[in-house]
């Protein structure tokens, strides 16, 4: 079974994160998958619009820890390669988050053109809880797109945020029921997939220009200090804590 899936309809590419039995966490294997789809898209005159969601009740529920502790095949692409597809992607990127939302299935957010939240969602940044920092250029977009403070808290705090604070904060568009919600989401990719793609690849282009490099220079910035904190001694309780199901202790550190 593919981990990740596509189907194109009226010019709108939907792509599904699909491993619903994982709650669609995010491991090497998906993070090469996805790439793969942005730069075909990117790429195939037939597509006007990419719509990402997750199959089951949850959108993402992040990095996939327990295929990282087994021990994963290296990555083609990897986490880099993945942000980078995104960034660069040229038509609009449309996120119909469906559920559950944690790490980089909360971050991805700020890379979206538009997203929109299904009303029973949750989201979480649970970097500072597991000992590591932020992705997904999330530092420079989260910001931006909802300002310092908000930013701060979603970012360093690791609580939960609800659709309505996600909407309310700038963080997605708008919020649609349960039920119909993917439906809902389409009917706005096609309004989109309708105008002339010279138009969406130019007005997108002109609307990124002030920031893709300083998106680009946050995932590296990010990347960096990933590599220094992951496997220190904070990452190390958080992760010993999350396999043995007990609280992590933090103390001291």
């Amino acid at each position: 079974m593919s981990v990740v899936t596509n189907e194109t309809n009226e010019g709108i590419r939907l792509v599904t994160l699909n491993r619903p039995d994982a709650l669609n966490a995010f491991s090497l294997k998906v993070m090469d998958a996805l790439c793969e789809e942005f730069m075909a898209a990117a790429k195939d005159d037939s597509v006007k619009v990419l719509v990402l969601t997750g199959a089951g009740r949850a959108f993402s529920a992040g990095a996939d820890l327990k295929a990282k502790a087994a021990g994963e095949p290296p990555a083609k692409h990897g986490l880099q390669g993945l942000l980078d597809s995104i960034i660069e992607f040229p038509k609009p990127f449309i996120i119909a988050a469906n559920g559950l939302g944690v790490g980089i299935g909360c971050t991805i957010l700020g890379l979206a053109d538009m997203a929109f939240v299904a009303e029973s969602s949750r989201f979480r940044c649970p970097f500072s809880a597991l000992g590591i920092t932020a992705e997904a250029s999330s530092t420079y977009t989260f910001s931006r797109l909802v300002g310092h403070q908000q930013a701060s808290w979603i970012l360093l705090s690791s609580e939960w945020i609800s659709s309505k604070d996600c909407v309310d904060a700038g963080l997605a568009i708008k919020s649609y029921p349960d039920d119909g919600f993917l439906d809902s989401v389409m009917e706005h990719a096609r309004t989109l997939a309708r105008l002339p793609m010279a138009s969406l690849l130019q007005t997108k282009a002109l609307i990124l220009a002030p920031h893709r490099e300083q998106m680009k220079q946050a995932v590296l910035d990010e990347n960096a200090a990933l590599a220094t904190l992951s496997g220190g001694p904070a990452n190390r309780e958080a992760v010993g804590a999350f396999m043995e199901k007990r609280d992590p202790d933090f103390s001291g550190l």
